[in-house]
């Protein structure tokens, strides 16, 4: 059995943690959208829209989504919640 390198071990350290830090911000932002395509036409609707566009802008800052997807994004979430005033 060859050895691990000291570097790959570490690396791999890393990458678990990067892998953490992106999934608490990537489930962050889905509840939030969630949360805003509930809340669809009652008071807190504004609030709920600009949570939402909060969390999809800073994962896309944090390269932890592309820009154009997290535009997608907004357009998709902002199509739910007019459908669901309907």
């Amino acid at each position: 059995m060859a050895l691990r390198k000291k570097s790959g071990i570490e690396e791999s350290r890393k990458a678990i943690k990067r892998r953490e830090h992106n999934r608490y911000f990537k489930t962050s932002m889905r509840t939030a959208i969630k949360k805003a395509i509930e809340v669809a036409g009652t008071e807190t609707e504004d609030a709920a829209i600009r949570n939402a566009y909060k969390a999809i802008d800073k994962c896309a800052q944090k390269n932890i989504i592309h820009k154009n997807k997290a535009a997608n994004r907004k357009s998709k979430m902002i199509q739910a919640i007019k459908k669901s005033k309907v």
